[in-house]
């Protein structure tokens, strides 16, 4: 069973939503960064998550650039 974050992915990849990719990388890397040095909790698991979402979505981003690459020019 695929994860919510690999869903999302897939979805904005198969849309070809390249700056909503780029946003939600954006919104991890800040979560993470927010409780990154706390010392009031252990935040290990939410940050593997975090991660693990993180290079799905760069992976996703990296598939969308590649098909817009091989994709044809649109003639006007």
């Amino acid at each position: 069973m695929k994860s919510a974050i690999e869903l999302v992915v897939a979805a904005y990849v198969d849309t070809n939503q390249l700056s909503a990719l780029q946003d939600l990388k954006v919104h991890r890397e800040t979560l993470a960064a927010s409780v990154r040095n706390r010392m009031d909790f252990n935040f290990g698991v939410l940050l593997g998550q975090l991660d693990d979402d993180i290079r799905e979505i760069e992976a996703g981003i990296r598939r969308l650039r590649a098909s817009m690459e091989t994709r044809p020019a649109v003639e006007s």
